[in-house]
């Protein structure tokens, strides 16, 4: 969690791609949720994000949902 709050807001377009990349299989005793909003303080566009296939991790379909593209 620290390296997270280490992370200065807002994240630029291609670091908040990056972050993305970064959820694992699990959701990390709640971490995954502040992942996605510091993915969320982007100054640009949000980044594309391809439809995640049905056996992608729960995050990846949640930052699909969010998003919206």
């Amino acid at each position: 969690m620290k390296q997270l709050e280490a992370i200065p807001s807002p994240v630029t377009t291609e670091e908040a791609h990056a972050l993305a990349g970064c959820f694992g299989p699990d959701d990390c005793y709640g971490v995954a949720w502040s992942l996605v909003h510091l993915i969320e303080t982007t100054s640009g566009p949000l980044p594309s994000v391809s439809r995640p296939g049905p056996d992608t991790n729960e995050w990846q379909q949640t930052l699909w949902s969010r998003w919206g593209t």
